[in-house]
């Protein structure tokens, strides 16, 4: 079992929670193309909380590595960008908006998947493995999302309208890459 504390295995501690996180986003996709959305959202926060403990683990027995900062990028965009766009889709685009509304409910998802990309991608090659500063610039992903779980469930409980959770899914995908400061926790 010495591989689970040997930074070069792929297999490490701190990876299995990333694969982990995966496959709680994999399954969450699966339940949303079900309308499932209470279960997607539950392994989606699943996923959150692996995501949480792969770097505390990675950072406490030193097993950060470049393959480990690659593959938890990939987790987060699962997880973070992926699987809330696609259930704000499903759960609330597909079944309040048509015709022109529902083609820019598509640009708008789009825009924030590209958004979310990119500020993973500007992440990785801007971070070396273990380093940690003490603020991020732009919103995480992981917040992204837990912002556009929020905005679900106040379109969920008719505080919102699908135009709005529309504007505030702009807005969201803009901070993913705009200067604002976040403390890194």
């Amino acid at each position: 079992m010495k591989f689970l504390y040997n930074p070069s295995s792929h297999f490490n501690l701190a990876n299995l929670f990333t694969f982990v996180n995966i496959a709680a986003g994999l399954l969450a996709t699966y339940f949303i193309t079900q309308n499932n959305f209470f279960l997607a959202i539950i392994l989606a926060w699943i996923g959150g909380a692996f995501d949480i403990f792969d770097g505390k683990i990675a950072r406490k027995y030193n097993l950060s590595n470049e393959f480990g900062v690659q593959l938890d990028s990939f987790a987060d965009f699962l997880s973070f960008v992926l699987v809330p766009v696609f259930l704000i889709f499903q759960a609330v685009y597909a079944t309040s908006l048509s015709g022109m509304w529902i083609f820019i409910a598509g640009v708008v998802s789009i825009y924030y998947v590209i958004s979310g990309l990119r500020r993973l991608i500007h992440f990785n090659i801007h971070t070396d493995a273990g380093d940690v500063d003490k603020y991020f610039t732009g919103v995480p992903t992981p917040l992204g999302a837990i912002l556009l779980w929020l905005v679900y469930l106040c379109h969920a409980y008719e505080i919102l309208s699908a135009i709005i959770v529309l504007i505030l899914m702009t807005a969201i995908g803009w901070s993913l890459n705009s200067k604002i400061k976040v403390r890194h926790p």
